[in-house]
């Protein structure tokens, strides 16, 4: 009778292979580590690398004979000035700019070389009268423009292109006969810096002004959450532990400092990321703008945050028995307030509609009854100190809190709405 023979693996190899698995992950640890740790740091040697091999391509103009002297001495330097003033750190920056530097230059540059044509068909003393006219109209207009604060907002860049572009073509076309030409020149080297720049931010560790706007917004969440846990343990806390606290709610206060101080960031990332391509999890057309009016709602909520740090700062001789009243409710809706937060900005993060009605407003309304009952005239009104507004002013920020919450709760679920986030 035949016999069936079970190969069995060897178990001091598998032991071995284990054992040197976890050696090299143990050995690749540190390098993992330093990376998290100065992510910011590589990203910005990163972009050193990509500027400055963009500046060597573009240096060929010069190194290559042939091509220098078709395009001359004078007109290479453009290709040089375009990777120079538009390569940006961000990808969509780059393309904002660069977009820009092309609109003012063509239409600088055509209206320059009108110009310069017009004043030679003049000629005579008429060529640089023309040619100063044309100069003081629409370098005046343009100036004037420049100073309109929405045009300045988003348009001053093309504007001062414009402005440069015209005057150093017009001028050209009083000691230069070949002013058509010259133009054709120079707009072919703006447009190779430019595509240079456009290669090396797109297809070399490019650096997403959306994945940065959107990362941010999420860790704003997880401050304010831990902010709101910290004010209110602090409160709580006996007068006599107050000497021992820790340094948590210094910690939080500036985290609501930073959240009150991102909104130029804000207006600035949003901008360059409407620029950028589809990438990533980022459609062409995501409601970038949802991201402004949520960063305003959690600037309100850290200032509101913020000015529970009176409350903190109240009596030396605390009414313990009053808080400890209130002690319950005010850290059951500290709780619904903080988690609110997280699941915000975790439905943020990971793309998921956030269904607001159904779980959110009804715990944040619940937390807000149990506020209103605190604040009743029979448990204050007793109090008429100090200490007892401290308290009121305490437990009525907490109750703005949870309104201002609702609304940004609505907010979310309106940008999951736009930008298609997958079903919770």
């Amino acid at each position: 009778m035949g016999s069936t023979v079970i190969p069995i693996s060897d178990g001091d190899q598998g032991f071995a292979d284990l054992k040197e698995k976890r050696k090299f992950q143990v050995s690749l640890s540190p390098i993992v580590s330093f990376v998290q740790k100065n992510k910011d740091s590589i990203k910005k040697i990163i972009h050193c690398i990509k500027v400055g091999s963009a500046l060597v391509l573009v240096s060929l103009v010069y190194f290559v004979d042939p091509l220098c002297k078709e395009v001359g001495d004078d007109n290479a330097m453009w290709a040089i000035m375009t990777v120079v003033v538009i390569f940006e750190f961000h990808a969509g920056a780059t393309l904002g700019k660069g977009f820009y530097r092309g609109i003012g230059t063509v239409l600088g540059g055509g209206l320059g070389c009108l110009a310069a044509i017009l004043g030679e068909q003049v000629g005579g003393i008429g060529n640089p009268f023309i040619v100063g006219v044309s100069l003081f109209i629409f370098g005046g207009a343009a100036t004037y423009a420049r100073l309109i604060p929405n045009i300045k907002k988003r348009y001053d860049y093309g504007v001062m292109i414009f402005i440069l572009t015209f005057n150093l073509v017009s001028v050209s076309g009083l000691r230069e006969e070949n002013v058509m030409e010259i133009a054709r020149e120079r707009l072919m080297m703006i447009v190779m810096g430019f595509a240079i720049c456009i290669c090396t931010t797109l297809f070399f560790f490019p650096a997403w002004a959306s994945d940065e706007i959107h990362n941010s917004m999420v860790s704003r969440f997880e401050d304010l959450a831990s902010s709101i846990e910290g004010c209110v343990e602090e409160f709580f806390r006996l007068a006599g532990d107050k000497e021992n606290q820790s340094v948590h709610p210094i910690a939080s206060f500036r985290n609501c400092i930073s959240v009150l101080n991102s909104k130029a960031k804000d207006e600035s990332l949003v901008n360059f990321a409407k620029w950028e391509p589809w990438h990533g999890k980022f459609g062409l057309f995501h409601p970038w703008e949802k991201y402004q009016k949520i960063g305003e709602v959690l600037r309100e909520v850290a200032a509101i945050i913020l000015s529970l740090k009176g409350s903190l700062n109240s009596s030396k001789e605390p009414l313990q028995a009053l808080r400890e009243s209130i002690k319950e409710p005010c850290e059951a809706a500290s709780s619904s307030l903080a988690w609110t937060l997280r699941e915000l900005g975790e439905s943020i993060k990971k793309m998921r509609r956030c269904q607001s009605e159904p779980f959110i407003v009804p715990r944040l309304k619940l937390a807000r009854q149990g506020l209103s009952q605190v604040m009743s005239p029979f448990k204050l009104g007793k109090h008429d100190t100090a200490e007892g507004l401290a308290i009121a002013c305490f437990v009525f920020s907490l109750m703005e809190l949870a309104e201002k919450l609702e609304g940004l709760a609505k907010e979310v679920e309106e940008l999951g709405e736009l930008a298609g986030f997958n079903p919770s």
